[in-house]
């Protein structure tokens, strides 16, 4: 006889980043804590931000979230991964591998993968006693509903019950429940049991008539209000959005990163923002690259071609070069690390048009792109002495050069990325390194040519995760979101 499937629910949200990656994150901990075995799992992401596991790629949110549940991340829990190539449309990552392209115009072939989705839902579920699901962006979003497998759409071919989340930080939070309940069909509508009021400052008790407002218009159960979590700046950036920091004027060593069209990976910066002594700055289009930094990073891209375009554009590379010849520094990550070369070949198209261009000539490599796609985990090395780590690897092509032979890195037991003569200029296929304390310290030191007490990376994001949970568990109404996961089915 087979098993009864796990209590499940959906986490929706009225809009794009309104913190349901966040909750999710937090919840996991919080009912993995309990000693539940706890599965995150979102039926398709869109976004450049990705994580490598054992068995392929998985969207970055829900790496940290599986983190969060104390478990191992696997492409199951991200079955649709779509990353964008710019206004051509998306590179598509099913289960973990490459498999195809989807043109904007395609879009709605999405449908097409949910019979993978609700497979890996059903594996992933074999040995769990809760499944936690994030929808993506809005269910209101009723012209894409038809073959909709992110949000009610998946909802109800898998049964599962759902939560709608508003967010009170950006306004108009009870228009967008209540209005989320207006434009839904009836069968939709019944899918959702229950809302919350996400990101609110001040003091909750000022918006009690709201929630009642709500609840009456929409009928749907309140699981409460959640504050304002300062810390989540602590946690792996979701998207774009999320790369924005405080700017620490006081600080000793300045970093400048340009934001290149689609910048990959992004979250590689995450530990530089929390260095009490690193001034991150983000450097937007229109803007210069300040002349008195101390290291320029060039971080991943999806698309190198593109990215090099851009950064012309700019005049970045103007920039770059000054900097280099001033004797500043400058780390290239992933597509980062293949502009710094002399060349970058796409004969095949892989991520735009076919074609070539020469890059910024800083390493004495060429990069050539091609079909197989590079995708694991490593334990990776810092020249001697310069600490250890765990990185991963997510790329096409392949890079070699002379600049090789002095490569700053080892990932198992092979000599990885490229140095200039002098060692100012360098860069890796690895992401994740600076997560790596002992790594991070000795490139630090190198350019500040002192070593500092550092942030404990890692170990800020497993305080950040305990007290994430321990937020949620004050402040939602657990008890009752337990009790909508059990409906599953029902």
């Amino acid at each position: 006889m087979a098993l009864a499937p796990p209590p499940a629910v959906m986490i929706l949200g009225t809009g794009s980043n309104v913190g349901k990656s966040l909750l999710v994150a937090g919840l996991c901990r919080l009912f993995a804590d309990r000693g539940l075995n706890v599965r995150p799992f979102k039926p398709q992401n869109m976004s450049n931000n990705a994580a490598a596991t054992a068995q392929g790629e998985i969207g970055r949110a829900q790496a940290l979230q599986a983190r969060a549940a104390r478990i191992q991340p696997h492409p199951d829990m991200n079955p649709v991964l779509l990353k964008p190539e710019g206004e051509r449309g998306s590179q598509v990552i099913l289960q973990g591998r490459v498999a195809g392209r989807l043109s904007s115009r395609d879009f709605a072939r999405r449908g097409d993968w949910l019979p993978a989705v609700l497979e890996s839902f059903e594996r992933l579920g074999r040995n769990a006693d809760l499944m936690l699901v994030e929808g993506a962006g809005s269910p209101a979003e009723t012209n894409l509903r038809a073959r909709d497998i992110a949000n009610l759409g998946f909802a109800r071919a898998a049964g599962v019950p759902a939560v709608l989340i508003g967010d009170i930080d950006r306004g108009g939070v009870i228009a967008s429940l209540v209005g989320t309940h207006a434009v839904l069909d009836t069968a939709d509508r019944a899918m959702i049991h229950g809302f919350a009021v996400n990101r609110f400052r001040g003091a909750p008790e000022l918006f009690e008539p709201g929630l009642a407002t709500i609840t009456a218009a929409t009928g749907w159960q309140s699981l409460g209000i959640v504050p304002w979590f300062a810390a989540a700046r602590r946690l792996p950036a979701e998207d774009g959005l999320d790369l924005r920091g405080e700017r620490k004027p006081g600080a000793r060593i300045r970093i400048a990163v340009p934001v290149l069209p689609g910048i990959a990976n992004f979250d590689d910066l995450d530990p530089l923002k929390l260095e009490p002594d690193v001034d991150l700055m983000l450097v937007e289009s229109g803007q210069p690259l300040p002349g008195d930094v101390h290291l320029v990073i060039l971080p991943g891209s999806k698309t190198t071609l593109r990215g090099l375009a851009a950064l012309r554009e700019e005049g970045w590379d103007i920039d770059i070069l000054a900097h280099r010849r001033r004797g500043g520094h400058v780390l290239g990550l992933c597509g980062g690390y293949q502009m710094l070369g002399r060349v970058v070949r796409d004969p095949l198209g892989l991520e735009g048009p076919a074609g070539e261009a020469a890059g910024l000539g800083l390493l004495d490599v060429e990069t050539t792109l091609d079909r197989d796609k590079t995708v694991r985990e490593v334990a990776v090395s810092h020249g001697a002495g310069g600490g250890s780590g765990r990185a991963y690897e997510i790329h096409l092509g392949a890079t070699d050069g002379p600049d090789t032979a002095r490569a700053p890195f080892t990932a198992e037991g092979r000599a990885e990325g490229a140095a200039s003569a002098d060692g100012r200029v360098a860069g890796s296929y690895l992401h994740g390194l600076l997560s790596s304390d002992a790594i991070r310290a000795a490139l630090l030191a190198r350019i500040a040519g002192t070593r500092e007490p550092l942030a404990r990376y890692e170990s800020s994001v497993e305080e950040t995760l305990d007290a994430l949970s321990r937020h949620l568990e004050a402040h939602l109404d657990i008890e009752a979101l337990l009790a909508i996961a059990a409906k599953r089915g029902g």
